[in-house]
Formats: structure tokens, C-alpha cells, sequence
């Protein structure tokens, strides 16, 4: 066997023990020796943001989401636009991103940052990732320990978003190749659209399901009739297309299987939740968490632990922001 050859067989099999070095980072207590404390400060700090206004979970949770699934979770998403680069957060995907998501993060990286041992030794993107864990329980969720070793990545531009983000018009299989590009899969993807247990969406997403859904049916027959009604009361054509509607009409504000619920009762508000029941394939899940809330906490706690491993940057590929909006 030739040296070339040898070289080859070894690389391979280092890749075999190690399909992701950057995952091998991660590990919970990462900042033991650096920052002990930093997930108590993290958690006061997102507490702290929560009283003042409920929209801090939500839009926490949607930014970790958008933030990991483009590039990979570096809190690319909370770089600002300067000069010449429209960055991330400007593209129209994430436009709707809601301010109180990247204040939250803002305002846990000062918290952290203020105590000496700990300044610039802590990545936003572990932030985000601690602080999306506690906006979760905040809201009734399960707590789950979080991976931690991220570093901040080192670019962030409007054009790496498109064709990365989940639509509201998505059919199943659309849904199961974009999250599978991710290496996650249909059970992850349901438990993770499980979420939208909160937060809500805007009256143009779901427009077409009741005024104009197809020739035969204005309003899309997957919906209750009931439910579509109260929809067009709330959305009346030619409203404001930015006005907010509750992604779950019975607990919005309480992290709970209930989406699935209302899934089972054509209460689902976006095509790309309600395909989740009327699809066979997955019908069975959305049936099982239904009925069993901590079943589909435990996926959903999987479900996030695999997300946030997604395109994690170490070594020369990232650093530690010292402001989260800007590259050092």
C-alpha cells in the first residue's frame, strides 16, 4: 500500500471516528474553569427581559431556529448590516424576526460580560443557545441541559438565507428535505414545528387558506370551518398584513402538546402545520404527542439538542464576539 494511499485510509478513518470534530466540542459545563456561573447570569438576565414583555420567548426561540439553520448555529443572524453587506437578519425571511429575540441576547451577553472573569470568554451563540433553553421553561417547557462550546461565526450575508428557511405553504416532504439537509429528521422536524405551540404569525401567511385557497374551495377544507371563520374576523381582506395571529388559538402563551391537538382539530394555522395531520406519514406522531405531552417533550428536548449541533464553528472558523451584532 502506498504512502499516498495510507494517508488517504487514515483521514477516512479519522472521519469515521469524528464525523463532526466541531460536534466533539461541544460538551455541557463547557465554561466550567472560565465563567462557572454563566448559566445562572444567562437565565437572570432572560428572566429578568421575560417580565417585561412575553414576546422574549417566542421571539427567542424563532431566532435560535433561523440563526441555526442558516450557516449553522454562530448567531450569524444577529450581525448587523454595515457598508457594503446586507447581512442575515435583513433578508425578507427574517425580516419578521422580533426585536425582543435579539435584545434578549444583547442584554444576557452584557450580563455575563459584566463579570470579570467572564468578559469575552462567552460566544452569543452559546448565549442564544442557553437563553432559548430558558425562554422554553419560562413558558412552561421542559429545562434539559445544553451543549456548550460554539464559537461565533465570521460572516453573515443576506444571500446565504434563501431557500434555508422553512415556508408556511410547505408540504411534507418539502418540510423532511429542508430538515434533513440539517441531519435531522420527520420526528424531528414534527417535534421542532411543535414550537409553534408559540408565537404567532401574520395575517399574508395564511391568507390564501381562507379567501382563496383554490377554485373549488375558497377556504382550505383541512381547516375547521368554525376556526376559519374566526380567522377571517381577525384577518379581513385587505387588512394590514402585519397584524399578529396566536400560531395556537387555545394556550399561546404556555408551552404544551396542545399544537397537536389542535392539529387533530383542523386548527392548524399554517399549511405547513396542519400537512402534519393531514399527511399520513406523520399523522401517527402528531396523534401519539397529542396524547402524551411528555413524549413529545422528550423528542422535542432531542429535537434541539441535535438542532443546536448544526454547522457549529470552532478553531479558525469562528471567535467570541465581543458585540453580537458586529465582527470584532
Amino acid at each position: 500500500m502506498g504512502r499516498v494511499m495510507i494517508i488517504q485510509v487514515l483521514a477516512l478513518c479519522s472521519l469515521l471516528v469524528f464525523p463532526n470534530l466541531a460536534v466533539a466540542q461541544l460538551k455541557q459545563n463547557y465554561y466550567a474553569n472560565v465563567c462557572p456561573n454563566v448559566e445562572t447570569i444567562v437565565r437572570k438576565a432572560v428572566t429578568t427581559k421575560f417580565r417585561q414583555t412575553f414576546v422574549t420567548v417566542p421571539g427567542t426561540l424563532r431566532l435560535f431556529f433561523h440563526d441555526c439553520f442558516v450557516q449553522g448555529c454562530d448567531a450569524s443572524v444577529m450581525v448587523a448590516s454595515s457598508g457594503s453587506n446586507t447581512a442575515e437578519k435583513d433578508h425578507p425571511d427574517n425580516l419578521s424576526l422580533a426585536g425582543d429575540g435579539f435584545d434578549t441576547v444583547i442584554k444576557a451577553k452584557a450580563a455575563v460580560d459584566a463579570v470579570a472573569s467572564c468578559r469575552n470568554k462567552v460566544s452569543c451563540a452559546d448565549i442564544l443557545t442557553m437563553a432559548t433553553r430558558d425562554v422554553i421553561v419560562l413558558a412552561g417547557g421542559p429545562s434539559y441541559p445544553v451543549e456548550l462550546g460554539r464559537l461565533d461565526g465570521l460572516s453573515s450575508t443576506s444571500a446565504s438565507v434563501g431557500g434555508k428557511l422553512p415556508k408556511p405553504n410547505m408540504n411534507l416532504d418539502q418540510l423532511n428535505a429542508m430538515f434533513a439537509a440539517n441531519g435531522l429528521t420527520q420526528a424531528d422536524m414534527i417535534a421542532l414545528s411543535g414550537a409553534h405551540t408559540l408565537g404567532f404569525s401574520h395575517c399574508d401567511q395564511f391568507a390564501n387558506r381562507i379567501y382563496n385557497f383554490s377554485k373549488q374551495n375558497p377556504v382550505d377544507p383541512t381547516l375547521d370551518p368554525s376556526y376559519a371563520n374566526q380567522l377571517k374576523q381577525q384577518c379581513p381582506k385587505n387588512v394590514d398584513p402585519n397584524i399578529a395571529i396566536n400560531l395556537d388559538p387555545s394556550t399561546p402563551r404556555i408551552f404544551d402538546n396542545v399544537y397537536y391537538k389542535n392539529l387533530q382539530q383542523g386548527k392548524g394555522l399554517l399549511t405547513s402545520d396542519q400537512v402534519l395531520f393531514t399527511d399520513s406519514r406523520s399523522k401517527q406522531t402528531v396523534i401519539s404527542w397529542a396524547s402524551n405531552a411528555q413524549a413529545f417533550n422528550n423528542a422535542f428536548i432531542a429535537a434541539m439538542t441535535k438542532l443546536g449541533r448544526v454547522g457549529v464553528k470552532t478553531g479558525q472558523n469562528g471567535n467570541i464576539r465581543r458585540d453580537c451584532a458586529a465582527f470584532n
